[in-house]
């Protein structure tokens, strides 16, 4: 499946089941009506290996996770396609556009994937990644949604036993307050940390 997140398309979805054409010219099998895209921009195309992406010689390139695409390439689950910069895509390999995992809390606006670290919310992916400090916070805040995490607790897990002793409170209020500038660009519209003065921090993440 692919999934438009940032752009003219935001939100809409498409399946994988043929090949599709990405581009400005009406007759494309997915047309972005931007002037950076150039008419027949890129092709997405199921194969036995998997969905192949290439550029169409646009002028404006095509990027796959961050870098300039040159050659044809599989993609991956959760992989980002961004044509000329003006639309942005996720790949995913099921109708599922977050990972559920096992043991996690249940299904909600803010969405983590331990193993390939990456994170969701509102169901866009968070891009860049997470630092790994700044993902050690949120995954412990993360696990136990709903209750206080106490700060010492925090600390021990982002920067461990040994070092935690040395750590100011300015430190993980700073770790705290970039987190939150992170999420609040692809929410702005809920607080999902919060301060619990006197006893910790709690993570607020509501139903999708």
């Amino acid at each position: 499946m692919l999934v438009a997140q940032d752009g003219p398309l935001k939100g809409q979805r498409w399946q994988l089941n043929k090949t599709l054409v990405l581009g400005r010219e009406p007759s494309c099998d997915v047309v972005i009506t931007d002037r950076q895209i150039s008419r027949f921009h890129a092709r997405l195309t199921p194969t036995p290996e998997g969905v192949i992406l290439e550029d169409l010689g646009s002028k404006n390139g095509t990027h796959h996770n961050g870098s300039l695409l040159t050659a044809p390439v599989v993609l991956q689950d959760g992989d980002l396609l961004s044509i000329a910069m003006a639309q942005q895509f996720i790949f995913l390999v099921s109708d599922a556009t977050t990972p559920l995992l096992e043991g996690s809390p249940a299904s909600g606006r803010l969405m983590m994937d331990l193993k390939s670290r990456r994170v969701w919310v509102n169901h866009q992916q968070l891009v860049p990644p997470l630092s790994a400090q700044q993902f050690k916070l949120l995954w412990l805040l993360y696990k136990n949604n709903g209750e206080v995490v106490t700060r010492a607790d925090l600390v021990a897990e982002v920067w461990g036993d040994e070092q935690s002793a040395g750590v100011s409170d300015q430190a993980l209020d700073a770790l705290v307050r970039r987190l939150r500038e992170r999420i609040a660009a692809l929410d702005p519209t809920h607080q999902y940390i919060t301060t619990v003065r006197g006893h910790g921090i709690r993570l607020d993440n509501p139903p999708a």
